[in-house]
């Protein structure tokens, strides 16, 4: 089950962070919204209510969990900014996934807010100097305070842990994106652009 359950490994870190690994984990993280998407394309309602693992959440609450964990962690890192050292409040994440938003909002909601997220995000992150990544904040079930160094692998780490844990499921399932169908609206367009031909051949 452990596959299952970390599909790319456990989180690890090593304490040191170079600029080239700050460059990476911040381009991992730019680039985890649109990797989400692709992840979901296509995907029926019962596909998105279906649990990635025996027992682990449905693909509709993974969704819906990376902006709220997210959220947190971009707050957290604006409030290690700003403060010294803060102390930051700890969520019940599994709770937080069985409250109504995580089962009735639709998935596009959550898709369009991570979106947002990460554009505010990357933009701060990318104007933090070298040292601002050593600022820390307290976390009260971690004995030592965290770096935002830490905050950064974590998360680049977490958006393509929770991302592999749907595509790997569809891979398993074998589920396939549906070509995408044209819209009503094109559709109108195109025999529009039809009648024109037509009446221009005629001329």
């Amino acid at each position: 089950m452990s596959d299952l359950s970390y599909p790319i490994g456990k989180f690890q870190w090593s304490g040191i962070a170079t600029p080239e690994d700050r460059r990476r984990c911040i381009a991992t993280i730019a680039a985890a919204p649109a990797k989400l998407r692709a992840a979901v394309a296509g995907l029926t309602p019962r596909q998105l209510d279906t649990p990635y693992r025996p027992g682990g959440w449905t693909v509709r609450q993974v969704i819906h969990h990376l902006p709220d964990s997210h959220m947190n962690a971009f707050i957290r890192c604006k409030l290690a900014l700003t403060e010294n050292r803060p102390t930051i409040k700890p969520y019940d994440e599994k709770l937080w996934a069985t409250l109504p938003d995580a089962e009735d909002t639709p998935v596009e909601t959550s898709l369009a807010l991570f979106d947002a997220l990460h554009d505010r995000w990357v933009v701060l992150l990318r104007a933090m100097e070298p040292e601002d990544f050593s600022r820390l904040l307290v976390h009260p079930e971690h004995a030592a305070p965290l770096s935002l160094d830490w905050i950064l692998a974590l998360y680049a780490w977490h958006g393509a842990h929770h991302t592999a844990h749907i595509t790997a499921l569809r891979a398993r399932m074998g589920w396939k994106a549906k070509p995408r169908t044209k819209s009503r609206k094109s559709k109108v367009e195109n025999r529009k652009q039809k009648r024109k031909a037509r009446t221009h051949r005629r001329k």
